[in-house]
C-alpha cells in the first residue's frame, strides 16, 4: 500500500517539508539597493541570515532568522520566535510577532497586532489597529497542525485545496521561499539544497547550491557552483564562473563572462562564454533544427 494512503497527515507533512526544502524565487525578483524585492509573497525559513532588507506581498520570517534591512510588507508580517530584524518592520495590513523577537528600528502596522512577549522595539510603534498581547503560533507549527485536522475531519480533498490557496497552484502563483539555514548576502547566496530562479530577474551574489535552475533572461552578478546538474535558460548573463559536479546545460543566447565548467557540458551554438571551457566527459553542441 502507498505511504499516502497509509498514513495520509505523514504525507501533507512531507508536502510541506519538501516545499520548504527547494529555494525558489519567483519571475522579476531583484535585489535592489540592499533589499530583495518580490511581488509575489515571501517565506523565509528558520535560522536564516539574511544581509538586507525584504520587500514583497505578505510576508513570513520563521524562527531564529535574522534579517539585517527593512522588512516592508503590501499585507500581512509574522515574524517567529526569536528573529532578529536590524531595521523597519512595515506592514500594510496586520502584524504577528513572536516571543522574544527584537526590532532595532520602528514597527508600523496599518492593521491589527498580535504581539508576543519580550519583544524589542528600538525606536517606537505605529499601530493603527487593535493590539493583543499574546505569542502567535510559530507559522510552520500552524501549517502542520491544520493540516492535520484537515485530514482528520474533511480528507485529503480539503488538504490539496488548502495547498493551493496558501503556496499556489503553480508557479506563477508560488511564493518566494529561502530555505532554513541559508545565508544571503551581496557575497554568497548559499542554500542546502536546491535554488530554482525564474524570468526576468536580477541578482547579486555567488550562488552555491546542490543543484541550480535558472529561467530566461535574468542577470546574475556572481558565479554559479552546484555539486549537482545547473541548467541556464536563454538570455541570461552570468558575471562569473559557472561550475557543475554534474551535468551543465547552458541555453541560447547565453553570456557567461567567466569559465563554464562540468562533468558533461551542453552548449548551445549561440552561446557565449568567455573564460575556459572544460567538461571531464566531454562537450555536446545544442544546435536548433
Amino acid at each position: 500500500m502507498a505511504r499516502d494512503e497509509e498514513n495520509p497527515d505523514e504525507k501533507a507533512i512531507a508536502d510541506v517539508g519538501e516545499w520548504l526544502s527547494t529555494c525558489y524565487l519567483p519571475d522579476k525578483t531583484e535585489l535592489q539597493e540592499r533589499t530583495l524585492k518580490t511581488i509575489r509573497s515571501m517565506v523565509i525559513g528558520d535560522r536564516c541570515v539574511i544581509d538586507y532588507g525584504l520587500a514583497g506581498d505578505d510576508i513570513i520570517v520563521c524562527e531564529f532568522s535574522t534579517v539585517n534591512g527593512d522588512i516592508v510588507s503590501e499585507n500581512d508580517v509574522r515574524i517567529d520566535n526569536f528573529c532578529e530584524v536590524n531595521g523597519d518592520v512595515v506592514a500594510g495590513a496586520d502584524a504577528f510577532i513572536g516571543e522574544g523577537v527584537e526590532i532595532s528600528g520602528t514597527l508600523v502596522v496599518r492593521g491589527d497586532l498580535d504581539i508576543g512577549d519580550n519583544v524589542h522595539i528600538g525606536k517606537g510603534l505605529d499601530a493603527k489597529g487593535g493590539i493583543e498581547i499574546r505569542s502567535p503560533m510559530p507559522v510552520i507549527v500552524y501549517l502542520i497542525l491544520y493540516l492535520m485536522t484537515l485530514l482528520q475531519i474533511e480528507g485529503e480533498d480539503r488538504v490539496d485545496a488548502f495547498l493551493t490557496e496558501v503556496f499556489g497552484e503553480d508557479e506563477q502563483d508560488a511564493p518566494l521561499v529561502v530555505p532554513p539555514y541559508s545565508v544571503l548576502n551581496m557575497e554568497l547566496f548559499t542554500v542546502m539544497h536546491g535554488i530554482e530562479i525564474g524570468d526576468g530577474c536580477r541578482l547579486h551574489g555567488n550562488i552555491r547550491a546542490e543543484r541550480i535552475r535558472i529561467g530566461e533572461k535574468n542577470t546574475i552578478f556572481g558565479s554559479l557552483r552546484s555539486t549537482g546538474a545547473i541548467g541556464i535558460g536563454t538570455g541570461t548573463t552570468v558575471h562569473g564562473d559557472v561550475v557543475s559536479e554534474g551535468v551543465l546545460t547552458v541555453g541560447r543566447k547565453v553570456h557567461i563572462l567567466g569559465s563554464a565548467r562540468g562533468m558533461t557540458l551542453a552548449l548551445h551554438d549561440e552561446a557565449r562564454v568567455d573564460g575556459t571551457i572544460r567538461a571531464q566527459d566531454g562537450v555536446t553542441m545544442i544546435r536548433p533544427p
